[in-house]
């Protein structure tokens, strides 16, 4: 639930992109309670990348997982 009241505004191909890129990160890291703090985190690092220009939700998981951990 974290990322989708910060996506309101977007365009909807960004908004898709950022809630794929949102789950496929939840899922690699085994967050499953949305309402934890850290899937908070995790939507906020999703978005700062997102304004970076990536468009892949992939791409975007990886960086936002690599950025968390390190």
């Amino acid at each position: 639930m974290a990322i989708y009241p910060m996506l309101r505004g977007q365009r909807l191909a960004r908004a898709c992109v950022l809630a794929a890129a949102y789950e496929v990160t939840l899922r690699a890291l085994a967050v499953k309670d949305r309402d934890d703090p850290i899937a908070k985190l995790i939507a906020e690092k999703i978005v700062q990348i997102g304004q970076r220009g990536v468009q892949d939700p992939r791409q975007i998981s990886n960086l936002a997982i690599k950025e968390l951990v390190h």
